[in-house]
């Protein structure tokens, strides 16, 4: 499903016009992402939560080559599913 997909379904799901399902979906994704800058999680219970993790440095191997190379570290946003979404995706179909 891709954003304007989501729109539509949100639209009819919430009896919203596509406007405004596209400025709430939107407006979700820019808070959410701003949290996460700000090095906040975003908790939604059920479905999952959204948070920031640290990689550490580390050495790799370069795969064309095998020599090896180093990777700096990172900091990574994370989704993990909340019980409900994992429970509905285990029990689809």
């Amino acid at each position: 499903m891709n954003k304007t997909e989501l729109v539509n379904a949100v639209a009819d799901a919430a009896d919203l016009s596509k406007k405004d399902a596209d400025a709430a979906i939107t407006a979700l994704v820019d808070v959410i992402t701003q949290a996460l800058r700000e090095g906040e999680r975003v908790q939604l219970v059920g479905f999952g939560t959204f948070e920031v993790r640290k990689r550490e440095a580390r050495i790799a191997h370069n795969p064309h080559t095998h020599e090896p190379m180093e990777i700096d570290a990172t900091v990574v946003p994370v989704f993990k599913p909340g019980k409900i979404l994992k429970d509905t995706v285990a029990h689809r179909g």
